[in-house]
């Protein structure tokens, strides 16, 4: 049971949290609407509502921030997509590898996609950012690789070319959601969809066979 001593410190522990999310949500909306450039210390500060003091409490520098907010946002919402891997119970082997990979593909125009590319693309010309930011996203990319193992299941990861055709696929759609940021369509009607059923189907049905 709690002491009277001890409630106040735990609602400091919660306001804390709340304040660090709130910092950490403001700086992914301003990394998706103004760019790495644009994702000062000032805009972020002002969209969140907090003091300069309580977000250099929690940020000192603002690169160390900003690698912050894109793994704040890639996990919170790995968390809530792989979760949903239960929806895919009964299915058979053909139809879980559709469903999963129109689900992978719209993971690819949501805000982490885009936050992640403003930092990768910063990080080419900038050395401390991309010391900052490497470890964070081999981290981020252990964990997507273990969630989309859980979106597959069994028995589609027990194939033989499982491995590679993940990663084909991946890699293949974060290279054709780079696209979108010159032309906006509806990517639910992109022509890379059919493809990459087709493509996977066709690489796990030979490595099966061989």
């Amino acid at each position: 049971m709690s002491t009277p001593a001890s409630r106040p410190v735990g609602r400091r522990e919660e306001r804390t949290a709340t304040s660090r999310a709130r910092i950490l949500d403001a700086a992914v909306s301003c990394l998706v609407e103004s760019g790495y450039a644009g994702a000062t210390t000032l805009r972020i500060q002002a969209r969140a509502g907090v003091s300069r003091g309580r977000l250099l409490h929690h940020f000192p520098s603002r690169d160390q921030l900003l690698v912050a907010a894109s793994r704040h946002l890639a996990i919170t919402r790995m968390d809530r997509s792989f979760d949903r891997s239960a929806e895919f119970a009964g299915l058979s082997v053909a139809e879980r590898l559709d469903r999963v990979i129109d689900l992978m593909w719209t993971t690819f125009s949501e805000p982490y996609f885009w936050a992640a590319i403003e930092l990768w693309t910063a990080a080419r010309t900038n050395p401390e950012l991309r010391t900052a930011l490497l470890p964070e996203e081999r981290e981020v990319g252990v964990a997507i690789r273990a969630g989309m193992d859980r979106y597959y299941g069994p028995e589609i990861r027990a194939l033989p070319r499982y491995a590679h055709v993940r990663d084909l696929i991946f890699t293949s759609m974060r290279g054709v959601g780079l696209s979108y940021a010159l032309e906006h369509r509806d990517p639910r009607t992109d022509p890379h969809i059919p493809m990459w059923k087709s493509v996977a189907r066709t690489l796990l049905a030979e490595g099966d066979r061989t």
